[in-house]
């Protein structure tokens, strides 16, 4: 053996280094493999969930056609308006023995059926009858028609789409005749007589304002805004023994904040896909629970406020009826009628 020879025979082995290009059996063929099954497996997922979302979306009718509405933005809530959690005293009366007990008043004595919504008023029946006004003499009754294509169920979809179709209508007890005194109104709610019982208040909740109709004096048969732009959606109105009113809401406008509905108000297609895909109780799950109550003025002024901020005690609130020391709350969900004193807040 040579010397040359006898050196390449000690000479130590080379490190095997392995790189990305060195073949290395299970291992690179098997996580290639393993990449194209998630790759194929997630393409197959994404499709078979796109392509039915697409197929509603394009194939599915929308119930609702709205049109673009434009809102001022919301009044902060400073001052008078300042969150708090004062409508958490509610004291909860009849509790799930009640649905839903919207409007509370004092009555009594028998019912009598004045006006069947089945009568058209001016060529168009009466398809959501809401809330109503009586003079002292009980000679009219003001009432609200909130539309004639929705019904009280469909009040949600009523909302979004922007119906211009409610009216504010006058029964004649006495002479059976009923008038169209404002029409072209969005989802008129609550109504309620002046003390002087000079004008009429109409809370046209869609807007989030309260109209203001003259049924006597120099400005008879006018109307103006009695206030525009609440920081919520007026449902129901009721007097205070300050001689101003209670107005209330279920839904509010939060600023600063994230107003569901007065981000959608200029997107009209959203609307349309949303109602394409969800029912309206799926959607009313994302509308936050915050109930407000407001004493105005009697010139619309705001004089105070009742909160409760994630709805605990007092929900979906529509109505505020004052007596003997007490508000009585109403609402068009919860189980049971709400009672707060005054003298606690």
């Amino acid at each position: 053996m040579s010397e040359a020879d006898g050196l390449r025979q000690r000479r130590p082995l080379r490190p095997h280094v392995v790189t990305d290009d060195g073949q290395i059996p299970g291992t690179k063929d098997g996580s290639s493999f393993s990449g194209r099954v998630f790759r194929v497996t997630f393409l197959i997922l994404a499709v078979s969930l796109t392509i039915p979302l697409l197929g509603a979306m394009v194939l599915l009718d929308s119930p609702i056609d709205p049109q673009p509405l434009s809102f001022k933005e919301p009044p902060r809530l400073l001052g008078v308006l300042q969150p708090n959690t004062k409508l958490r005293q509610v004291e909860r009366l009849f509790e799930n023995q009640l649905i839903g007990p919207e409007s509370i008043a004092n009555i009594g004595g028998e019912v009598t059926l004045l006006l069947s919504s089945d009568t058209p008023i001016e060529g168009r029946k009466m398809s959501f009858v809401n809330d109503l006004t009586i003079t002292r003499d009980g000679r009219k009754i003001y009432f609200t028609d909130s539309s004639s294509k929705w019904q009280r169920r469909d009040y949600l979809l009523l909302v979004m789409e922007g119906t211009d179709d409610g009216r504010l209508l006058e029964y004649d007890t006495e002479t059976k005749e009923v008038k169209v005194l404002l029409d072209h109104l969005r989802f008129p709610n609550g109504v309620q007589l002046s003390p002087a019982e000079d004008f009429i208040l109409v809370a046209e909740t869609t807007m989030a304002r309260i109209r203001r109709f003259y049924v006597s004096g120099l400005m008879k048969g006018g109307a103006d805004l009695f206030v525009e732009n609440l920081p919520g959606f007026p449902d129901n109105i009721r007097p205070s023994s300050s001689g101003g009113y209670w107005v209330c809401m279920a839904t509010i406008r939060p600023t600063p904040g994230f107003s569901v509905l007065d981000f959608l108000s200029e997107r009209p297609s959203i609307k349309r896909m949303i109602f394409k895909l969800f029912s309206q109780e799926m959607v009313m799950k994302f509308l936050p629970w915050y109930s407000l109550v407001l004493e105005l003025s009697d010139s619309g002024a705001f004089w105070r406020s009742l909160h409760d901020p994630d709805g605990q005690a007092a929900i979906y609130v529509s109505e505020v009826h004052e007596h003997d020391g007490h508000l009585y709350l109403g609402s068009f969900k919860a189980p049971f009628l709400g009672r707060l004193s005054l003298q606690s807040v």
